[in-house]
Formats: C-alpha cells, structure tokens, sequence
C-alpha cells in the first residue's frame, strides 16, 4: 500500500486536543481507599509538555528510543506522552520483568536512556538512567512545542513474545491512534460525559490504551484505582466515583461476583479484554449488575479491532463483529488483518524476517482460528497452535474448558494435550476449585461434549500459571506435567 503523505501529526496531542479546550475539566482521578488524587486537563498537559522539554533538556533527540521502567503511578502515563511529544519512542515494560529479562530487551533495543521509578528492575545496558527527582521536576518545565511529522514514523515500541521465543519489539506508528476511534462505537461507546474506571495498574498496556488514551481523546474522565488497591475495594470504588463504565480483565470481573456487589447506579455496561471471557461471567454479571459485559479481541500487534457493543453487542458464544473501519479477513481458518489497517504495526524491530513470515500476502495472520457466522460475528476457536487433536479431529481448548467451567466445582479450567506415553496423545483438563473424582467430572463431560471431546485426565491444582498480563499458559502446564511424568 502507498505510503501517505506526510502531514503534520503528533500521537499525544491528537490525544491532548480535547482536553486542551477544557483545561479545568478532570482528566484523571487515583482513587485511594479514602482519597482521591484529581488532575485536571490543565495540569496533565503542563506535565505532559514539561516532561517533553527535560528528556530533550537531558541531551535525547527526536527518534531516540527511551525505555520506560516506571511502576502503578500517574508519572507512567505522563513519561509515556510526554516522550512522544517530544518526537522520542517510549518504550513501556512490564515492571515485573527481571534483571536479566530486561537487559535482553535492552541489547535488542539499544535505548537512548532508561526512565527508571522505584521497584522495577533495571537493565545491564550503559545507557544514562533518568529517575527520582530528576523526572519529577521535568513536569514542572516550560511546556516544548509538539513535535510533529509523518504519521507514519513510529511512535512508541511494545515488547510482546515472539514466535523466536524471545521478545520482539513492537513498532507502532504515531497513526496507530487513530484506529482506536472505531473502538468508540465498535465497543467501548465512550462519550465525552463518561467516567470510565479501568481495575488495571497504570503500566500495563490494556489500561494505557483503554483507561487512559480513550477517554482522553474525547475529553472524558479516567479513574484508576492506587497503587497497591485490594480488589475487594473495587465495587467501593465504581460507586462511590460514579463510573459509568468498568473496563478489567476476565479474571477480575471473576473475582468481584465471588461475593455480592453493591447497586451501581450510574454504570452503563462494562469491558473485557486480555483474554477469552467465560460466557459464564458474562451471564453472572448481566445478572449481578444489570448491564452487559462488552468482549474485545485484540493483539499486540493491533490491538483490539474485534468486539461487541451497546451499539451492537455479540451473539452469545462470539467474540462480536470486526469494528466499522478495520480491514480483517477469515484466511485458512485465521483472524488476518490488512497491511493497509492503520492499527496494524510497522513491524517487529529488528527483525525483518519474522515480520515477513507472518503475512501472506498483504494480510498479517494472527495465529487465532475463528469461523464466521451467518450474521457476521466471530466464534473464537483458540490459538493455532493451542488446538488439539482428538483421534484427527481438532478441538478447541476453549469449548471444553467452557463445558467443564459450567460445573459449579470447577473455578477454571485449563485443556491442552498431555502425552502419559510416548506414543500417546489425549486430552488432559487442569481446574481449579473443588477437588472432584475422575467419575464425576467424566459425567459431567458427557452432558456437554461428544465423547471424542472428553478429557482423558483430570488433574487439580491450586492454581493456573498466567502471564503478567493475565493470560493462561497453557504450555507451561503441559511441559510441567510431561516432564513429571517423564515425557519431556
């Protein structure tokens, strides 16, 4: 696809410009148990402009890399556009990463300098560390003129796994921002007037984008909960704020209906991504609450572009509809995405072979099967290489974990293959809960799956392994439990 032409553009004042015409409206509230730390737009886009004026200050010139290693604080989201409106690349990371998984990404990124907050680890890389004092101060700085340019140059890097088994960085263009406002009407169906409270810490991605960048866009209110909140205060908190949308991962909705919620009057519906949402939380929740629970589909390598919607929510047991303005296809049983789709990524740094291998043709496959329904919607059939084989016939891991979530022992489940020999390959279901003979769970399975869908091996743990961004690891409990059983 042609390049366009280059026009004047900036990712963080595009997401700026609303708030700028009303500077004293609140942009973010930190709720704390008893307290909560308001800013106004006024405030956001002075610290904003003055944190872009000391990382120039500092030495660090448009298109440098800057790797970002700052906790659950407002500075996060502040360090982040404040970098990019300076022409830099933010780089955010997980705060959780080690020593040494961190100094990976630093050889493979070669940053200009480290922004570094108290906790996360900090890479072995010579690179200057800018951190404390020395970035508090930035904010207060005469605010730098917005650095614009093409849209197509990058803008900021996120590290995600690759299919190397090494992280691979993201490269996002300052347009990617732009893509975001088909999530508006395709699934969050923010307003302007909107209070939305997203249960995520400020430096993870989904409430980077969601909790903070949308509704700053439209000149809404963001609400966070503090650093170091209890999950407990959550339902407290969408109250006691007036939020009119809720936005957290599966997990976290699971949590919130283990015990009973208060009345929210002001909420309108809430938002799940991260990974695929139980239909059975979406149902307790409608239950509990009385507004939907809107699903998106997404990846790091495009965000979300899959969703339902107040405006048009999904059919039960469907990941909803490709939003107005995206460009996906259905590609050998594969969710793909169109080169010309402007969320899509420039590209993985550094590695341009792996970017290729991961189109065909014009069209970024995904890795994750779906099928198509009669009206349009997509049922999601898990990761291409998470489906399994039952005796040649493949299966989704999800369809059996949501057939034996239904049983009301089982919290979570987990399917995936297990070899108990080595020429032997069944189904094996890892859950959580109650911990329940084999016959009783078989039974189970036969209301809900034909036989060759049934799990051949139960076995019950504590807890499933899960990402720092929430999402199941499959893989790791089946080469723990091969490796056990001598299989590895």
């Amino acid at each position: 696809m042609p390049r366009p032409p280059a026009v004047s553009f900036n990712l963080a004042e595009h997401v700026l410009a609303a708030g700028a015409a009303m500077p004293d409206r609140v942009a973010l509230c930190v709720l704390g148990p008893s307290r909560a730390d308001r800013w106004s737009y006024g405030r956001l886009i002075s610290a904003v402009r003055g944190t872009a004026t000391g990382l120039l200050e500092a030495g660090l010139v448009p298109g440098d890399r800057v790797l970002m290693r700052l906790g659950d604080t407002p500075g996060f989201p502040v360090a982040f556009l404040g970098a990019i409106a300076a022409g830099l690349v933010p780089v955010p990371t997980s705060a959780a990463l080690t020593v040494p998984e961190i100094t990976a990404i630093a050889a493979d990124l070669a940053p200009a300098a480290v922004l570094a907050g108290e906790g996360p680890a900090l890479p072995d890389h010579p690179a200057p560390v800018l951190a404390g004092e020395t970035l508090r101060t930035m904010a207060a700085l005469p605010p730098a003129p917005w650095h614009r340019g093409d849209p197509e140059r990058p803008g900021y890097i996120v590290y995600t796994s690759g299919t190397s088994g090494r992280p691979r960085g993201v490269v996002y263009a300052h347009r990617a921002i732009l893509a975001r406002a088909a999530m508006h009407a395709g699934w969050t169906g923010l307003l302007p007037s909107d209070r939305l409270l997203h249960a995520g810490a400020f430096n993870w991605t989904f409430t980077l984008g969601t909790g903070l960048l949308d509704p700053w866009t439209l000149g809404a209110t963001a609400l966070i909960p503090a650093a170091g909140s209890a999950p407990d205060l959550l339902p407290l908190l969408l109250r006691r704020h007036d939020a009119t949308i809720f936005a957290a991962a599966p997990g976290v909705f699971r949590r919130m209906l283990r015990q009973p919620l208060p009345t929210l009057p002001t909420l309108r519906h809430g938002l799940s991504a991260g990974e695929k949402l139980p239909e059975t939380i979406r149902r307790a929740w409608a239950t509990a609450t009385g507004t939907a629970l809107h699903e998106a589909y997404g990846l790091s390598e495009c965000s979300t572009f899959v969703s339902g919607s107040p405006l048009r929510p999904a059919p039960p047991g469907t990941l909803g509809f490709p939003q107005q303005g995206r460009r996906t296809a259905l590609r050998s049983g594969q969710i793909a995405v169109h080169r010309g789709d402007p969320g899509l990524m420039l590209g993985y740094l550094n590695a341009p072979e792996e970017t290729a291998a991961r189109f065909d043709g014009d069209w970024f496959l995904t890795g994750d099967l779906a099928r198509e329904t009669e009206e349009g919607a997509l049922i999601y059939e898990g990761r291409a290489d998470d489906m399994l084989n039952a005796g040649g016939l493949r299966v989704s891991p999800l369809e059996i974990e949501t057939a034996m979530e239904a049983h009301p022992g089982i919290e979570e489940a987990a399917a995936c293959d297990l070899r108990p020999r080595p020429d032997t390959t069944v189904i094996g279901l890892f859950y959580t809960g109650t911990p329940l003979d084999e016959a009783t769970l078989a039974a189970h399975a036969a209301t809900r799956l034909a036989r060759y869908k049934h799990p051949r091996l139960y076995i019950h743990r504590e807890t499933l392994p899960r990402s720092a961004n929430g999402k199941l690891q499959r893989r790791t409990l089946r080469t723990h439990w091969e490796a056990d059983h001598g299989q590895a």
